[in-house]
């Protein structure tokens, strides 16, 4: 099958064709309103993207990065700002961020294409540098999830660690 592409950025295609193949839906958009993320909207556990308003193709791992860890439950109900009842916001962002480094890693893409020095309030090379040295906050939560393992739990499996993931949507 051949993929079809909807951006006029490769690399815009290249990271919703990946999105598309694991099962977050990303549809291009006219969007009328100011959101979080310039040229992204989360609708319905979908992103609607804008792509002449879209700042950095880079940021469409972080916002699916959101709606991957979420429950799957809850996944489809998630619109605008990704609050999830009864889960800790920082623990959320903190599992989309290594998440997100992960997809990069994936694709093959530079991970400063989602941490540019425009995001994560400045802090982006600190981010980058932790991951460096193999410090990965919030791996615990993917781990619980059986999305990704630790060194010592993926040797006790068998399995490549982290940042190799074993799925890419919580269930």
């Amino acid at each position: 099958m051949t993929k079809k592409s909807v951006f006029q950025n490769n690399l815009s295609n290249k990271i919703a064709d990946f999105l598309i193949e694991i099962g977050i839906a990303v549809i291009p958009a006219k969007l009328d309103k100011e959101t979080f993320l310039p040229g992204i909207l989360v609708k319905d556990g979908k992103l609607l993207v804008d792509e002449e308003k879209l700042a950095f193709p880079g940021d469409l791992l972080h916002e699916a990065g959101h709606l991957a860890v979420a429950p799957a439950d809850l996944r489809k109900s998630l619109s605008d700002e990704v609050i999830l009842p009864g889960i800790n916001l920082g623990v959320l962002e903190t599992q989309a961020i290594i998440w997100s480094y992960a997809a990069c890693l994936h694709l093959g893409i530079d991970p400063r294409i989602v941490f540019h020095e425009s995001g994560y309030k400045g802090k982006s090379e600190s981010l980058l540098f932790t991951f460096s040295l193999g410090v990965y906050a919030g791996l615990n939560g993917l781990e619980e999830n059986g999305m990704a393992f630790s060194q010592k739990k993926a040797l006790e499996l068998g399995i490549a660690p982290f940042p190799q993931m074993q799925k890419w949507l919580r269930d």
